[in-house]
């Protein structure tokens, strides 16, 4: 356990600026860190939640991966943000335990998932009213008042590519805030293809940031859309037609 504290106190250090380096100091947040792993881990047996089981590679390719996120786009608390297709909460939950204080919402289609999420979120947040969540589809609640337009930040990880992901996501973000995609070394080529989807949903990029992660885990592609206008009203599209007719 010291060998993979080490590697994600390191991760964090380099990878997820002030959060990160706060958190590294802190050997409760660590450990609620690898709890969410051993958590994964565990409920994986029953759910396919990830195909990667192995801690250390856990600790780079889940936790550190996510947190990159936090070495160039300023979260703090107070902020109201959504994970959609968090999966088993990558980056969601990594983000909500690195910045104290937000208030996050985990969306997954899969109520299996979900149930995962709903104990994990006992486990780590006991009692806390700021963390909820949703299960559906993000092209229903994408249109549920509340939620539509009213985030400050939305986050997708190895969902979909750009063109879809904008559809989903994009309705989420209120106008000024900003959506966050993760993804793999061809993401250039995603972002120049959605570039027509981006700008009729309202968003713009702003930031293209490579990512090297440790122990030669590979390159990331951090690419930030800021919403400079409101979705149109007939998006998102019913469920499935954003993956079936990209825009």
């Amino acid at each position: 356990m010291a060998e993979y504290l080490a590697v994600l106190r390191e991760g964090l250090i380099e990878l997820a600026g002030p959060p990160g380096q706060e958190a590294a100091r802190d050997p409760g947040r660590l450990r609620a860190l690898l709890q969410h792993l051993e958590e994964v881990r565990e409920w994986n047996r029953l759910v396919n939640l990830t195909g990667i089981t192995d801690l250390g590679e856990m600790v780079v390719k889940h936790t550190l991966d996510s947190a990159a996120l936090l070495g160039r786009v300023p979260v703090s608390p107070g902020m109201r943000v959504l994970d959609v297709g968090t999966g088993a909460g990558f980056p969601g939950v990594v983000l909500g335990l690195l910045v104290p204080g937000v208030r996050l919402s985990l969306l997954d289609s899969l109520q299996k998932r979900c149930r995962f999420l709903e104990h994990l979120c006992q486990v780590l947040w006991p009692g806390d009213r700021e963390v909820e969540v949703l299960w559906g589809r993000a092209e229903e609640w994408g249109h549920r008042p509340g939620y539509r337009e009213a985030y400050d930040l939305v986050t997708a990880r190895a969902v979909a590519e750009m063109r879809v992901l904008a559809e989903l996501c994009l309705p989420f973000v209120r106008v000024g805030g900003r959506f966050v995609a993760l993804k793999g070394p061809g993401g250039r080529q995603e972002v120049a293809e959605a570039a027509r989807a981006l700008a009729t949903l309202g968003g713009e990029v702003t930031g293209l940031w490579e990512v090297t992660l440790p122990a030669g885990a590979g390159e990331r592609l951090l690419v930030e859309v800021t919403k400079v206008r409101p979705t149109p009203a007939l998006y998102p599209r019913r469920p499935g037609v954003p993956e079936k007719r990209p825009l």
